[in-house]
């Protein structure tokens, strides 16, 4: 990880996976399961590659899905932030001293962590990460520069992170004051023997924080999947819709709507308790 050294990568594949074939079969189940939709593995040390299935690749966008979800792992942090590593061979005969290439990690306060890559195909590429109190970015860079502009990577990622660090900001975008209106309910018994009653519920949607972090002028579209009538019987609690929150064309949360109480259905017997009630029961 600190040296960027091919060969390691290869040790550790043929180890875990069998193979390297076995082991990118590993990387590409893993890739597909954290929401990456535009890789594909083929080497395990990112090496320009092609076979029948297709070509080694991946997108800035899944690049930085996968270092976010590196991030959740502390020993990945250890060693990445580990500025150089000494060590021998198993007799002691021979030393070895590892240093980090991630130039970024001196740069800007709160720099986390990050992973450089070049080959003759991608140039210069490179995927970082900063922290600023509970705000995280990351920044993933492909063909940036190639010989002889490989430190064009280190200004680009800095002038990113300080475009976010100074435009985006957490905000509660959740509708706490939205009122839903209330649905009729077909076939449900009426109330206090009143035959040409009508039914509503009103529809309840649980309080809830929802922050984002986005910049002003950053719309926030809600979408409510919440039909017209419902039918009766209804348990309290049922899920009968739910509201959708969309920052760009991204999902960023989907919260239930449900029915606060029990609505019970009109059956063939009432109207005989009605008739009952109606006519012949005293009061």
């Amino acid at each position: 990880m600190l040296e960027s050294h091919n060969d390691a990568a290869v040790v550790i594949a043929e180890h875990i996976g069998g193979s390297v074939e076995g082991f990118a079969a590993m990387m590409n189940e893993k890739a597909r399961e954290i929401g990456c939709t535009d890789t594909y593995f083929i080497t395990p040390n990112g090496l320009d590659a092609t076979d029948s299935t297709g070509v080694h690749g991946t997108t800035a966008r899944d690049l930085a899905l996968m270092l976010s979800y590196c991030l959740k792992n502390e020993t990945f942090l250890e060693i990445t932030q580990t500025a150089s590593y000494s060590f021998s061979n198993v007799a002691g005969t021979r030393h070895y001293s590892a240093n980090n290439h991630n130039a970024f990690l001196t740069m800007m306060e709160g720099a986390l962590t990050g992973k450089t890559g070049f080959t003759g195909n991608a140039g210069y590429c490179y995927v970082g990460a900063l922290r600023d109190g509970e705000r995280t970015f990351v920044v993933a860079l492909l063909a940036c520069g190639w010989p002889n502009n490989k430190s064009y990577k280190w200004s680009d990622t800095k002038a990113l992170m300080s475009y976010a660090l100074k435009n985006y900001q957490y905000q509660d975008v959740f509708e706490h004051d939205k009122a839903l209106s209330d649905i009729p309910v077909k076939g449900a018994k009426p109330e206090g023997w009143k035959l040409y009653q009508e039914t509503y519920v009103k529809p309840q949607l649980a309080d809830a924080t929802l922050r984002v972090l986005k910049k002003e002028g950053e719309e926030i579209t809600v979408t409510y999947d919440i039909p017209d009538t419902l039918n009766a019987p209804l348990d309290a609690g049922s899920e009968i819709g739910k509201v959708s929150y969309y920052l760009k064309d991204v999902c960023i949360g989907t919260y239930p709507v449900t029915v606060p109480e029990k609505v019970e259905k009109l059956e063939e017997g009432w109207y005989f308790q009605y008739i009952l009630q109606k006519f012949f029961l005293p009061g």
